[in-house]
């Protein structure tokens, strides 16, 4: 059964793989892209979604979203993803409209369209839409079939030592999200920093030998560059995103654990914190299936095969 999604982005290199996985395999179809700030602003991000689209030959709507989280002040990642979000790869002239329409009113939409239980929400950046939609349009929760995030933890951190930067740049929209009632799937930095690129990985993407697969290649090595520098990283770079459509494509590629999660909000020096529950010390009932291990082949197996086949989508278009 194919798995409809939206896709809500803040490209960044490895939501542009997402991107191109969602796209490329048969098992999901992907409904609309939504951009956030988030590793870089608003404008920014957006660009390069449309990028992606462009290279890719992705034709879904793209809506630009917030600008910035909730309340809080805003936080990118230039250290990370550069100064346009997304550095190394020559970004192509957007080929795709925008969408006139709010990010947030493109979820409600697609959502509110569908049958109840067939659309599952994939947010890769800071949770500020997923979290303006439900409060725009609260019927949205019960019909929404599942939120796969990519954020969180339960060991550690990336922005500060026990806060991802998704949850760190928005933890109130994180907090509604984990609240709300809705089957919630956390995919943290214990399962992504499993999904490196490595050497191996990046040869394999190199010989399809496409416009899109040299695309990715500098995507990967741009990306390798500053997990190098900035995070030690000497095999290759996580590519977090990729994991969680990887996981609607194909359920096997990892294994989850039952929590309950909350984010912390007023914690002096835990901030934004998942704090992760497995046994049930709290006596909350669970609320988050919990990502934990990765079948790496799989995963990049899946990738590989999505590239070679928009790869022979997008330069069959072109003959």
């Amino acid at each position: 059964m194919t798995e409809r999604i939206v896709l809500d982005c803040d490209p960044g290199h490895d939501d542009a793989l997402a991107m191109i996985l969602a796209a490329g395999d048969p098992r999901v179809e992907l409904l609309a892209v939504t951009t956030c700030a988030g590793n870089q602003t608003l404008p920014k991000v957006t660009r390069n979604a449309l990028a992606v689209c462009a290279v890719a030959g992705i034709e879904v709507p793209v809506a630009a979203g917030a600008v910035g989280p909730l309340v809080r002040p805003q936080m990118v990642a230039p250290e990370i993803h550069g100064e346009s979000g997304l550095d190394g790869p020559v970004l192509p002239e957007a080929t795709l409209e925008l969408d006139p329409r709010h990010a947030v009113d493109v979820i409600i939409d697609v959502v509110m369209a569908a049958e109840p239980g067939t659309v599952t929400l994939v947010p890769t950046g800071p949770l500020t839409n997923i979290a303006l939609a439900m409060r725009k349009e609260p019927a949205i929760v019960e019909r929404v079939k599942r939120v796969v995030l990519m954020g969180g933890s339960y060991t550690r951190g990336n922005k500060t030592p026990t806060a991802e930067f998704n949850i760190a740049a928005d933890p109130e929209a994180a907090s509604a999200v984990f609240s709300a009632p809705w089957p919630v799937t956390m995919v943290g930095l214990d399962l992504t920093h499993q999904a490196t690129a490595d050497a191996d990985v990046v040869a394999r993407i190199e010989a399809i030998g496409s416009p899109l697969s040299s695309f990715v290649v500098d995507v990967l090595e741009f990306f390798g560059s500053t997990y190098r520098e900035q995070q030690g990283f000497t095999d290759g770079p996580p590519v977090h995103d990729l994991c969680c459509v990887a996981w609607l494509c194909d359920p096997e590629v990892f294994t989850t654990q039952e929590a309950f999660v909350a984010v912390e909000l007023t914690g002096t020096w835990t901030n934004g914190m998942t704090v992760t529950d497995f046994a049930g010390l709290f006596g909350r009932p669970n609320n988050t299936d919990v990502a934990i291990t990765l079948d790496k082949p799989r995963l990049w197996d899946m990738t590989v095969d999505a590239i070679a086949s928009l790869s022979a989508r997008t330069e069959g278009a072109v003959r």
